[in-house]
Parts: structure tokens; sequence; C-alpha cells
């Protein structure tokens, strides 16, 4: 089986594009690209907290709900959240309703709160554990690295929850810091002239 499929252009993306029409546009658009945007990396640490046990279609489609939810994933506000918040979100149907990845959600704004004011920023944090392009075994291929079981060890010390190995690799190859598009993928090399001209936050 190869590692790619024919796109809407006839041009090869990422196999896993063929589970739904949507992600096309987020393979094509997202998926990869760094990010350096605390609020945007914060968004999607949580989402893939939430993710866990579940397909990122289910996910993806309530995107934008959890955003309305979440105000945006602004996690200085999220940080500040109620129990009548909790009881909020536990009765939104357009969200993922589990009470613990919602609490962990709300523990992890606490957190990233605390980290930019030791850190300067979540950016400069996370990119610390970009790995080696060199060190990575082929696109796809893995499901988690050094770096991200030493970032899971770290976070979960800080007192971040629902931040697993896996999980975190995931984050890792969303937010750019790890290139795992197919070698025969049009995005791939996009993505790695995105890296190349990316600064690295400190």
């Amino acid at each position: 089986m190869t590692d790619t499929i024919p796109g809407p252009d006839g041009q090869p993306r990422c196999r896993w594009c063929e589970a739904a029409p949507e992600f096309f546009d987020y393979h094509d658009r997202e998926w990869g690209f760094p990010v350096d945007n605390d609020q945007r990396l914060f968004e999607k640490i949580c989402l893939e907290s939430f993710q866990s046990g579940l397909s990122w279609r289910t996910i993806l489609a309530k995107r934008e709900n959890f955003r309305r939810a979440f105000h945006d994933f602004d996690f200085h506000r999220v940080a500040n959240f109620t129990r009548r918040d909790l009881d909020r979100l536990m009765r939104d149907e357009g969200i993922v309703r589990h009470r613990g990845k919602i609490e962990a959600t709300i523990n992890n704004a606490k957190r990233a709160r605390e980290m930019v004011e030791k850190e300067g920023s979540l950016a400069a944090f996370f990119w610390r554990y970009e790995p080696d392009p060199d060190s990575l075994p082929p696109p796809q291929t893995a499901t988690t690295s050094p770096e991200a079981i030493a970032l899971a060890k770290e976070l979960k010390k800080r007192g971040w929850k629902f931040v697993g190995p896996t999980t975190l690799y995931a984050f890792m190859q969303a937010m750019g810091l790890v290139n795992d598009h197919a070698e025969r993928c049009v995005t791939r090399e996009q993505v790695e002239k995105a890296r190349r001209a990316f600064t690295r936050p400190i």
C-alpha cells in the first residue's frame, strides 16, 4: 500500500486524508506548519487531549464549538473558569463532555499561565523539544519520540494533565516541531520550506 493518495488536484497527499474530505484542507493549510503562537499551541495541546480515545475527525468537526466554549483557548481566561463554567461545559452538546478532560483543560490553562511567567512564552518552552530531523524514523512510522517522552515527563512534573507521550507527539507533528508528511506528499516540501524560514522562539 502506498503512503499517499491523490488529492483533489491530483497531487499526492498523506494517506490519512482519505478518512474524511475535510482532512485535505487541514492537511494542506495547517498540519506540520511551524507555529509559535501561544494561543494556538495551547489550543492544540488541549484538543489532542480531548481526542484521546476518539478520532481526530470528531474533534476537527467540533473545533469551532470548542473555540467558542473555551474563549478561543485564551488560557488566561480559561485559567479563571469556575465551577459554573465547568457545569456550562458539561451541558454543551457541541463539545466532548468528558469531565476529566474539561477539568484538565482548566488546570492546564493555569499551568500555561505559570509557564509564561517562568519561561516567557509557551512557544519558547515547547520548541526546546524539537527533535533533530536526522534522528527521526521514516514519516508516519512512530507514535512517540524521546523528545515527546521527555516533554510529557516535564509537563507532568509541572502539574499538567492528559499530556502523555503519544498525545504530545501528535501535538509536535501538527505544530511543525516534526515534519511527518509522507516523503512523496506534495505538502512535505512546503512544510520543509516553512520550517527553514521559521525563527525558533527563545
